[in-house]
């Protein structure tokens, strides 16, 4: 073994201050890793979700987001074999706006509801970022008692800049979801922009969150958002402030009598709860079965679902036409000429615009 004073000895050191030199360890041969492409068997994530296992759940969401040609024909083989296993749950969206407790309010349910027998999903879109198209997903960070529990399952996913801030493909996961047994699907918005209207269109029930203490409760009251609520849920109504939250739900009950509810056949209301407590919690489920009891009655629950899906099939043949516009070669040549005509301000843009349908015509083929 060789001894050696380190170059950063103190002077007059003596030999003990020293390093020792060791010949290295003899390289061993690691056992080669199987590194093979990961394969998408419908099979075995048709078997695997109808089981429930949320590891290949998981794996069948990433599918059907994904942007790839060659995972598309895949991930609608798997829908259409899954189809017949969903629709069995109570669809909920939950929107209000960032800070009004959302993510607090899901865990604090979710809990609640999973103590009644429950499997709850929770689709939590999060915001990307205009500039870098990246996300923080910090929703599961936030539900951490609840993300630990098996019988339940949170999917952050990105808004991917989609308009609403809902992911893509969020009515597909639903179909998912359901078919690996869960009860209950959770959908929380972003909360800001126009999300409150696509949510709106892939759930059965709507819960729109408020918050009092923060000013005048009558700023809060905004109609169109209201038109789309079947529950008005004061949150916070603890310590000091539940008698603020308690005023706060009777002035937005006094204005829901003059607003159109948004459901046929059942009244909109408002309610308070504290998800830090857990008060008013089982009053809201409590809300949401009535709803379901009451609009399955009349025949408001499958009206909606059908008109949903219709909705859904429209958006999609809207996408795919759009699709077909821009991949076109004919397009691809001609559009960011006209383009930069129209932004140099030699064109109109509404005439740029006839120009570039002037020169498409679909093939007949």
């Amino acid at each position: 073994m060789d001894k050696r004073k380190p170059e950063w000895a103190p002077d007059g050191a003596s030999a003990a201050f020293a390093s020792s030199v060791v010949p290295g360890a003899t390289p061993q041969t690691s056992p080669k890793v199987n590194r093979a492409t990961k394969t998408w068997d419908p099979d075995e994530l048709e078997a695997g979700i109808r089981a429930g296992n949320r590891t290949l759940l998981s794996r069948a969401i990433t599918l059907v987001e994904s942007n790839s040609n060659k995972h598309f024909g895949i991930a609608q083989e798997l829908l259409q074999r899954l189809l017949p296993h969903s629709g069995n749950s109570v669809r909920i969206g939950i929107t209000g706006v960032p800070g009004v407790g959302k993510s607090s309010f899901i865990e604090r349910f979710g809990l609640y509801l999973i103590s009644l027998g429950k499997k709850v999903a929770v689709l939590a879109i999060d915001p990307s970022s205009s500039i870098s198209k990246g996300s923080i997903l910090g929703d599961k960070t936030r539900m951490e008692e609840l993300s630990r529990h098996e019988m339940s399952f949170i999917r952050p996913s990105p808004s991917s800049g989609v308009l609403g801030g809902v992911a893509r493909k969020t009515r597909e996961t639903i179909i998912l979801c359901e078919a690996a047994g869960y009860d209950v699907i959770l959908i929380e918005t972003v909360g800001v922009g126009q999300s409150e209207i696509t949510v709106r269109s892939m759930v059965d029930f709507f819960l729109l969150m408020q918050i009092t203490g923060a000013g005048d409760e009558l700023q809060g009251i905004k109609k169109g958002i209201m038109e789309l609520a079947d529950l008005i849920v004061v949150n916070k109504a603890d310590g000091n402030n539940v008698e603020r939250a308690k005023i706060a739900a009777r002035e937005y009950n006094n204005a829901l009598h003059y607003i159109r509810h948004a459901t046929r056949a059942w009244d909109t209301k408002a309610q308070i709860c504290s998800s830090r407590t857990g008060q008013g919690i089982p009053d809201i489920w409590q809300t949401i079965l009535a709803f379901c009891a009451t609009t399955k009655e009349s025949g408001a629950f499958e009206e909606r679902r059908r008109g949903q899906t219709s909705a859904w099939f429209e958006d999609m043949l809207q996408e795919a036409v759009l699709h077909y516009f821009y991949t076109d070669l004919r397009n691809i040549e001609i559009i960011p000429q006209i383009r930069e005509r129209v932004s140099q301000g030699k064109l109109p843009v509404a005439y740029g615009v006839s120009k570039v349908m002037e020169h498409w015509t679909p093939s007949q083929s």
